[in-house]
């Protein structure tokens, strides 16, 4: 289910009286805060390793189901199944290094 919006707390709660612009800064502050704690989450280089890794097990996966077929303890589908998805993580991976080189010579190219 989908988290009402006051429950994230970035809004502060209504009241009927008007008050005065510290109080109302003080709201903005404490929502400002709720949102910088709410994006905190796992870092790029974490997210990074993590996808690397998973690429690593997948390729892993298909040499293994590939061996155990040669050996005659897969069937032919467990084999085919998980060298395409090896092959899938190796294409995502090889397209997620080009795109990552490229944003980094776009970098290098800008001027200071």
């Amino acid at each position: 289910m989908i988290n009402p919006i006051e429950g994230l707390g970035l809004f502060a709660p209504q009241t009927d009286k008007v008050s005065d612009d510290n109080t109302v800064s003080k709201a903005v502050g404490t929502a400002v805060g709720a949102a910088a704690t709410a994006v905190a989450g796992p870092g790029f280089s974490e997210i990074l390793g993590t996808m690397a890794a998973d690429a690593v097990n997948s390729v892993k996966g298909g040499e293994t189901a590939s061996f155990a077929g040669i050996q005659g303890k897969a069937n032919t589908r467990e084999v085919v199944d998980a060298v395409l998805q090896a092959e899938q993580a190796l294409k995502t991976a090889t397209a997620f290094r080009d795109k990552i080189v490229s944003a980094y010579l776009d970098i290098t190219k800008m001027q200071i």
